[in-house]
């Protein structure tokens, strides 16, 4: 009898686990996807665009929380800490996972490798080179050669944020083409596009998506995108490979969720997030916003982050980058 005293709690927890299990495997709760931006940036967009597609398929609500703050690092530390339940997930670009752990190397509060499991990989963005109307270049390689003719002049290039994607595909450009490129960091995609239209600039390392408007205006021009295939929203500029240099980046937009979450939960959130971006009608939209949809599940994710992880650690360890620059 004392035996069946000490089973009954192990018996029950058992149970309880399992109730837990099923409970997380077949949905209930409402699910939050936390984003690491303010409302309206791109990622918020196309979290609420999935989020209203996943609350069909799940048949639960999905809301979308906004955490703004360090450059999206406060969105990944919330989720670190959240229960790993199936109710919390994580809509991050690659900079939080690939590139930070670089360029804020002994700061992070997180770990891109044990403190997510990888759910969804869910749209590629182009980034682009972009230029003053006062450079005198109609093509990549004309902008190159005229950067050679004084580069100590011509050889500066903005970004919307030191330590960002564009910072250092520029840095990659740079080192592509064989020019002394040089920096200078904005706070934020407004003052960068502004500069670039002034004229302060001569050159902008940009989300191809956040020029589009200052080159309809013909404000500024577009001479590249970086993906492997041209842009739809602009189908006349050429890829970088299309114009003689060999760089293709392929940043990205991604869900994850807290270490832990049971596998039967990721899976069933997994399947539900590449639906809604395999979707027609959420395609056209992400489409038209200026991303390219993906809908990777985690196991391609993992393989993704890991490259890249690998790649943009080397790009930001040749540039010198040290945090707070």
């Amino acid at each position: 009898m004392s035996g069946l005293r000490f089973l009954k709690p192990l018996l029950a927890a058992a149970l309880a686990a399992l109730a837990t299990s099923s409970v997380l495997a077949q949905g209930a709760g409402i699910v939050k996807i936390v984003v690491g931006y303010p409302a309206g940036a791109t990622s918020d967009t196309l979290a609420r665009i999935v989020a209203e597609h996943m609350a069909g398929t799940l048949k639960q609500t999905v809301i979308v929380e906004n955490k703004p703050g360090a450059g999206g690092r406060i969105g990944n530390e919330i989720v670190k800490a959240a229960a790993p339940d199936g109710l919390t997930l994580l809509m991050t670009p690659v900079a939080t996972m690939g590139i930070f752990p670089h360029s804020y190397a002994g700061q992070l509060r997180y770990d891109p490798f044990a403190d997510f499991a990888p759910v969804a990989h869910l749209a590629d963005f182009q980034v682009g080179l972009g230029i003053a109307n006062a450079v005198p270049a109609k093509t990549l390689a004309d902008y190159v050669a005229w950067v050679k003719t004084d580069p100590q002049k011509n050889s500066f290039y903005g970004s919307a944020a030191p330590g960002s994607i564009p910072h250092f595909f520029g840095v990659m450009f740079g080192r592509t083409a064989g020019l002394p490129m040089t920096h200078v960091p904005y706070k934020g995609t407004a003052p960068a596009m502004q500069a670039l239209a002034a004229g302060e600039i001569s050159a902008l390392s940009t989300v191809a998506a956040d020029i589009r408007a200052l080159v309809q205006a013909g404000r500024a021009r577009l001479l590249a995108v970086a993906g492997d295939r041209r842009d739809p929203a602009f189908p006349d500029v050429p890829t970088f490979r299309e114009s003689g240099f060999d760089l293709v980046a392929k940043p990205w937009y991604a869900l994850f969720a807290p270490a832990g979450t049971p596998p039967a939960a990721l899976e069933r959130l997994s399947k539900a997030a590449m639906a809604a971006v395999q979707d027609p009608a959420v395609n056209k939209r992400l489409v038209e916003m200026g991303v390219e949809p993906t809908g990777h599940g985690p196991d391609r994710l993992a393989t993704i982050l890991r490259a890249d992880h690998d790649r943009w650690g080397e790009v930001i360890r040749a540039s010198g980058f040290k945090p707070g620059q």
